[in-house]
């Protein structure tokens, strides 16, 4: 975990790689390296997906290589074994946290109201994702939290974009925020990672900055 908070407070962005290919995943996450972002969150949005994860596990060892969009605690089994160090989940499911806390895998539950953030509390956890961040209050919904669970840092993710990426990063509990703006389907369809490397700089400009 610590390796991992390590990166997130470094480079304070987590790109999400989405694809039905390891080859284009592989392209995506080389992509992103080259730009600068180390911690990668790959979604179980497709049915190739694990077969994603494994690949880019397998091919960079030298990122922190998560599994999100996990839904529940055999995808937890199941991410791990493939080779996930973190996961990421849009929702609180105990069966998960206790998979992931068992395996010693760091797990962001996401949350989006104060009572979710008090189960999570109470189960431990202090990192957590907030979602659909843009819809439940964003940067002042995060704020607003952090005032009453003041050990917890928050992970934004669901309508951020360049044009908001400051203002979450500026509330001192946001870690990182999360988002797929930064692996644009078009660019991916028209094989044109050298955008996505572009897109991967600013970010982390933006967040430096």
């Amino acid at each position: 975990m610590t390796d991992m908070i390590a990166s997130l407070e470094a480079k304070r962005v987590v790109p999400l790689v989405q694809s039905d290919d390891p080859a284009t995943a592989l392209k995506i996450s080389e992509a992103l390296l080259e730009g600068g972002l180390d911690v990668l969150e790959v979604v179980l949005r497709t049915d190739a997906a694990l077969d994603c994860l494994e690949a880019i596990a397998k091919e960079f060892p030298q990122a922190h290589v998560g599994a999100g969009t996990v839904l529940s605690a055999d995808q937890s089994e199941e991410v791990i074994r493939r080779g996930a160090t973190f996961i990421v989940s849009p929702g609180l499911d105990p069966a998960s946290v206790k998979v992931a806390k068992d395996a010693g895998v760091p797990i962001l539950p996401g949350v989006s109201t104060a009572t979710e953030l008090q189960q999570a509390w109470n189960l431990g956890l202090r990192t957590v994702k907030l979602f659909p961040a843009s819809l439940v209050g964003g940067p002042k919904m995060a704020k607003a939290l952090s005032s009453v669970f003041r050990d917890v840092r928050f992970m934004p993710t669901g309508g951020v974009s360049p044009a908001n990426l400051k203002d979450y990063l500026a509330v001192p509990a946001v870690l990182a925020c999360g988002g797929s703006w930064l692996t644009p389907k078009d660019a991916i369809t028209r094989g044109d990672f050298a955008a996505i490397t572009s897109l991967a700089k600013e970010a982390v400009a933006i967040a430096q900055s």
